[in-house]
Formats: C-alpha cells, structure tokens, sequence
C-alpha cells in the first residue's frame, strides 16, 4: 500500500469516527435537561461583592450595615466627660470627643468612624454608620 493510499484510508477512517460522534450527541440531546436553581447570595460589604448596573449604589448592603450599627452601637461605651460646662468633651471607647469633632474608635467588631453632635449632662449624641444615636453614662 503506498503513502497516498495509506493517507486516504486514515483519513476516511478520522471522517468516519466523527460522524458517528456526531450522530452519539445528536441522540445525547433527547435526554431530560437537569435544572440547576439560581442561588442568590446578597454580599454584606463591597469587598464581597457590587450591583454591576449601579457600582457606586450601597443598596445591596443596608441590611447587613442595619445589623453592624446594632452591634456597634452596643459595644459603645462612654468612660468619662471633663472640662467646663461651656466646652465639655466626652471619652468614649478611650477617645476624647468635643461637640463636632469626628475620629475611629476601636470595638471588639473592628473601627468605627464616630461624630459627636451633642454633650449632655448624662448622654452623648453620636452618629455612627448614618444613623445617630444616644449613650448613656453608667457609673456600673
């Protein structure tokens, strides 16, 4: 058998095997199609996760920061106030805040950014993660 010969042959045999795989997925096709369910995991900070039509959008993070300030509102403590009645500062979390000052503190969830908005006698006003809220003093 000479070369030309041997290269038809082989050829036709190649041709031959893809047809008949051709016609093994063509019946491949007819069987019940596996539906796999959509999981739809919300990501709790950016790091995780984005809405890919509005990138900038905090949206998709509201509930897992509505749990966050719960907790951090509750691991706010004040330890002390000083100076006058006119120009009092408070010290919470080991940090001294005067009426409009901003600054981290650190909690056992990590830090958080603070802005102190009112000193009262017994109460400070603090917003936290956009939301304001009030602490008391406690002597216990």
């Amino acid at each position: 058998m000479t070369n030309s010969r041997k290269q038809i042959v082989l050829i036709s045999l190649v041709t031959a095997a893809g047809f008949s795989a051709l016609g093994q997925t063509a019946t491949s096709t007819n069987a019940i199609p596996v539906t796999i369910p959509s999981v739809f995991v919300l990501p709790s900070s950016p790091q995780e996760g984005r809405d890919p039509f509005y990138p900038e959008s905090t949206r998709p993070y509201i509930t897992a920061m509505a749990t966050k300030t719960v907790t951090v509102a509750a691991t706010l403590t004040i330890r002390g106030f000083s100076g006058t009645a006119d120009d009092r500062t408070v010290i919470i979390n080991n940090h001294s805040f005067g009426v409009g000052d901003e600054g981290d503190v650190s909690t056992p969830t990590g830090r958080v950014h603070l802005r102190c908005l009112a000193i009262n006698s017994n109460s400070v006003v603090v917003e936290c993660d956009h939301q304001r809220r009030e602490l008391t003093f406690s002597t216990e």
